[in-house]
Formats: C-alpha cells, structure tokens, sequence
C-alpha cells in the first residue's frame, strides 16, 4: 500500500482541495489529508499525508512556518489580501523606511492577533468566511501567536502606495494576512497582502517540493516519490531502534524497556528501518503514542 509523506509546491489559483484531488488520481488512493491549507492566492509547501501516514498529520500540523509575503501600504481589503474589495485607500508616500522598521518590530516576537474575518475560524458552528459573504458583523477573539522572525528584504514606492517584501518565520496558527493588516493599520494607512509563498514548514523545505501535474490533463504522468514514515517521524524526533521482539511488542502497544534518553515523542523504528510507532520514553519505559498497522511493521 502507498503510504508516506509527499511534498507539493501548490501554484497560485489552485485551492488545496484540488491538490488532495490530484494526488489522489497519481497515487491511486482516497487516503489522502493535508496538514494545513494554503488559500488559492498563495503558493509554496503543502504537506500531504498518504495512506496510513496521515496518522503522522497531527503532528506535522503544529509545526513553524515560514513564507515569503508581499504587503501592500496604503490599501485596506475586507479580506485583508488581494482577493478582496479595497475598502480604504490612505497617501502611504510619507511612511519612511524607519517608520516600516519600527512597525515591524512592534509586530515581532510574541503578540495577540486578531485572525481575518474571512478565515476558516468557526463561529457557533459557521465558518467565519461564510458569516461575512453573507454580510453579517464577524468579531474574532485575539489568540497568541509567535513572530520569529519578521525580515524586510526590499520597499518598493509605487506613488502613494508602498510594497514590501519580507520573510515571515512564525508559529502555527498565525495569519499572514493578518500580520499585513496590522502593520498597515499601525502605521496609519492600511495595508493587505498580496503575495504568499510558503517556503517551510519545520524542518520540510519546498526546495524538496513538487509540483503535482493534473491527471485529468497528463493522465501518463507517473506517482510522485513520497517520503516514508520513518524518514518523517526521524526529522521531528528523536530515534530508538527496536529488535524483533521489540517490534511485535510495540506493534501490539505492550510496554517495554529500552536503554534511551526520556522523550515525549521518540520515533521507534523496526530492524529494517519502518516507523513502528512514535512512543514516549520515561525511565527507560515506553509508551505507545501511534502505532502503525501491524502489517506494516511485522515481517
């Protein structure tokens, strides 16, 4: 059975939806998830869980992102991005590359952020999206998020608007649109996104990525490689290795004793390298966290 991770450079235009779909046609399979979406304007990693991997997507669903945006200054959206309708437009030919600088700052490090209203954010039961196309007053709740790294490459003067490009690295849960949103409302002239390239996802690059072709048009186009389990599990976490009887034991979620360090998620691999199951270790005892299918795992 096909089971893995499979890195995907989503182009622009596409939702995430279709990606699933594509990669559900190239590998022959239904059983595919994502760990997080990227809206149809931006581009960049997606992470695609197949087969029994995407037991492994709650783990990867946490994880630190970086991207590469592109703010507009002078320019409020109702989507807070391209997208959208402008709903303010303010002289931004004033803002000095000081005044971004310490706008930037004040967004950096930890900070609570309000998500966009047009995001997938439930509000009794409804997506927050649908309430506001259907032109009823959203109002979100501010949630902590965590800017790592907030880095202005380049400012660019368009007449009374600025564009500035810059490299995002934050934590799970942060809206990008939002983080344009804001500074542009610090500043005192609005501002929305209007590019988004997600570059990483923890320790996941899209460097490694691909991009998928759709089946529908390219029916000869062959499977994409996928990254296995264990090759997964061992970037996010420490890793013990199990003899035979170890396996078994941890294939069916017996306790046992092995001579590591205490983690509270370690990848327990077979002799012959598969993904057993993610465990935790305490005093040299485990605990099945995950365990893969039996078949998967017993010779």
């Amino acid at each position: 059975m096909t089971t893995g991770l499979l890195l995907v450079d989503k182009p622009q235009g596409v939702t995430s939806h279709d990606v699933v779909a594509r990669a559900r046609r190239l590998l022959g399979t239904r059983k595919v998830g994502h760990a997080g979406t990227l809206d149809p304007m931006a581009t960049g990693l997606l992470l695609l869980g197949v087969g029994s991997a995407t037991r492994l997507l709650t783990y990867l669903v946490g994880l630190d992102k970086e991207y590469a945006a592109t703010i507009r200054l002078g320019a409020r959206t109702d989507t807070d991005d391209a997208e959208g309708e402008v709903t303010a437009t303010a002289d931004a030919s004033g803002v000095s590359d000081a005044d971004i600088a310490a706008g930037v700052a004040a967004l950096t490090g930890p900070i609570e952020q309000v998500p966009s209203t047009f995001s997938a954010i439930k509000v009794d039961g409804r997506r927050a999206y649908d309430r506001a196309r259907a032109g009823e007053q959203v109002e979100l709740a501010s949630r902590p998020v965590t800017i790592h790294a907030f880095d202005v490459h380049a400012i660019r003067r368009e007449g009374r608007l600025l564009d500035v490009d810059a490299r995002v690295a934050c934590s799970s849960g942060t809206y990008i649109r939002a983080l344009a949103r804001d500074l542009g409302a610090g500043l005192g002239v609005g501002g929305h996104l209007t590019a988004l390239r997600r570059t990483r996802v923890g320790p996941f690059d899209v460097a490694d990525a691909l991009e998928l072709p759709d089946p529908r048009e390219h029916p000869d186009a062959p499977a994409p490689a996928l990254l296995t389990s264990a090759e997964v599990a061992g970037r996010l976490f420490p890793v013990v290795r199990l003899d035979a009887d170890a396996t078994r034991d941890v294939a069916h979620g017996k306790r046992i004793e092995l001579e590591a360090p205490d983690a509270a998620v370690a990848a327990a691999l077979t002799p012959d390298g598969h993904l057993a199951a993610l465990v935790e270790l305490r005093g040299g005892r485990t605990r099945v966290l995950l365990g893969l299918p039996t078949a998967e795992v017993l010779p």
